[in-house]
């Protein structure tokens, strides 16, 4: 049997999918918890987060052997954030140590830290290894002061029923969204669920903790569908698929399909075919155009809707668009819903979507552990369309926004101002967020990955000002906004992040 020398309580650098190189500390997993299949990892807690995971052995690094190397290539507020309560961790880890070895009756003896073995498929849990003799690993933690807590919402306050870590307050969602199965000491989703009524008579419908915890949900034993595996639809494919929903795909480009085919994913070979052999079926693509072509084309969704069956249109489009799909998909005995969300691809890789729904009530109840496993919050806003304009106006905010920072960015730049020093004043102040640090430390880096197309929120820009013309509003600032990421359009910014915008400024 294979060893490490990693030891529970070791500092670490852990590397998980597309994040960077992180902080943290090798921990005892809660019992429920089984080592994924065929990995040779370590359980460990992430500093600066509220997460926890399980990394391949491949992927860890000793903390303080390469803590130099990690902060060269990461210079992001948070990331210094977590380094930070690494320190806090330490001075205390120190300050307890020296209090002990003040004591007579410790005679200087410490009991040494067992290595810890990497387990088998057969083994038992991780926890089992931990030497009984120890205090909890987690007895000093950093206080929840001392780290800021990114994605806290209104079930923050989930608690393990059996677990070292039951009181940790940063532990969240990476924890069940990699598990094999659901834990038993979960609660049934019925209890897990918080339902707001609201006057306008829009209801919320989210899980008691962000919903990426959603190992713990029972799927729907109904045939699920999905349209479309671009940014968006990608991530929320793969957390269906890993929260236990059987699914079958279809992508105009197929071979964006065979990753999900090797997660377990079914193939369907057209919209109708993939319509007609599922219970639900959801689509998520770019446009108005490509959403009704995708129903109403050949061999499309249309041909394959029967009584009963229901589609559910995930797409940012304009609430015309949403009106004829649903009055086609219903004309058939379908049953449709609109659930755009809001969110960008690491989000949607994440499960910590918003989902904003409207339609067939039923229909949206129908999917309560599908919204679960692909966002941390639903809402139910009424009747078709209400969502498409909810979701258009929380683009053009957005989308505004970003312009307004890649204004400040470069006007700080021509006037001899420090961008850096304006983004730290920006990161102290009302306007902090994760949204403001990660895009302009994505400006200050060159670094225009798409987490969200330009050329999306510009469309989306167009169909809000469209949206406002048809109520005879005036949208002044998102006019201004739309033409600087024209602008960005011209000069082949298209296929990059929103934050690219910034490139419309200096040219």
């Amino acid at each position: 049997m294979a060893t490490v020398h990693l030891r529970i309580g070791d500092l670490v650098w852990g590397k998980l999918g597309r994040y960077p190189p992180w902080p943290g500390k090798v921990v005892s997993p809660p019992k429920d918890l089984k080592k994924p299949r065929g990995k040779k990892c370590h359980f460990v807690k992430f500093f600066g987060t509220e997460d926890h995971a399980w990394i391949k052995v491949e992927q860890l690094k000793p903390y303080h052997a390469h803590k130099e190397e990690m902060i060269k290539i990461n210079k992001g507020k948070r990331f210094q954030q977590a380094v930070d309560a690494v320190e806090d961790f330490l001075k205390k880890a120190k300050g307890k140590e020296q209090n002990l070895d003040g004591k007579g009756d410790s005679k200087g003896k410490k009991t040494p830290n067992k290595p810890l073995k990497i387990l088998e498929e057969d083994d038992e849990d991780l926890s089992a290894l931990k030497d009984p003799s120890e205090k909890d690993l987690t007895d000093s933690d950093p206080e929840p002061s001392t780290i800021e807590r990114l994605g806290a919402g209104p079930g923050s306050g989930f608690k393990w029923e059996s677990s070292p870590v039951k009181d940790d307050p940063h532990f969240h969602h990476f924890l069940l969204s990699q598990s094999e199965k659901p834990a038993s000491s979960m609660e049934p989703i019925s209890k897990r669920l918080k339902i707001i009524e609201e006057d306008t008579g829009s209801t919320s419908i989210q899980a008691a903790d962000s919903t990426a915890i959603n190992g713990s949900i029972t799927p729907t034993d109904k045939r699920i569908g999905f349209l479309g595996l671009g940014l968006m639809g990608s991530g929320i494919v793969s957390n269906l698929l890993k929260m236990g929903h059987v699914v079958t795909v279809w992508n105009r480009t197929v071979e964006k399909c065979d990753l999900f085919i090797q997660e377990g994913a079914r193939l369907g070979r057209t919209p109708a075919e993939v319509a007609s052999t599922c219970d639900i079926t959801f689509s998520c693509v770019s446009d108005p155009k490509a959403a009704r072509d995708l129903v109403l084309g050949p061999s499309g969704v249309l041909q394959g809707i029967r009584p009963g069956k229901c589609y559910i249109e995930m797409s940012t489009v304009d609430p015309e668009t949403i009106t004829e799909l649903s009055q086609v998909i219903t004309s058939r005995g379908g049953r449709f819903l609109e659930a755009p969300v809001a969110g960008s691809q690491q989000l949607s890789n994440d499960g910590m979507l918003v989902i904003l729904a409207a339609g067939d009530r039923t229909v949206y109840e129908d999917c309560s552990s599908c919204f679960q496993a692909m966002g941390k919050t639903s809402f139910f806003l009424g009747e078709a369309g209400n969502a498409a304009r909810m979701m258009l106006i929380l683009n053009m905010v957005q989308g505004s926004f970003m312009a307004t920072i890649a204004e400040g960015l470069t006007l700080a730049q021509a006037t001899g101002q420090s961008q850096q020093t304006f983004l730290d004043i920006l990161c102290q102040g009302q306007m902090a967020s994760t949204f403001v640090d990660q895009k302009c430390q994505n400006i200050l880096q060159g670094n225009f990955k798409p987490d969200y197309y330009l050329k999306h929120i510009q469309k989306d820009l167009r169909l809000a000002i469209s949206m406002g013309d048809m109520a005879n509003h005036p949208t002044p600032m998102a006019a201004a906004a739309n033409e600087v990421y024209k602008r960005a359009k011209a000069l082949d910014q298209s296929d990059n992040d929103i934050s690219a915008v910034y490139r419309a400024y200096i040219h």
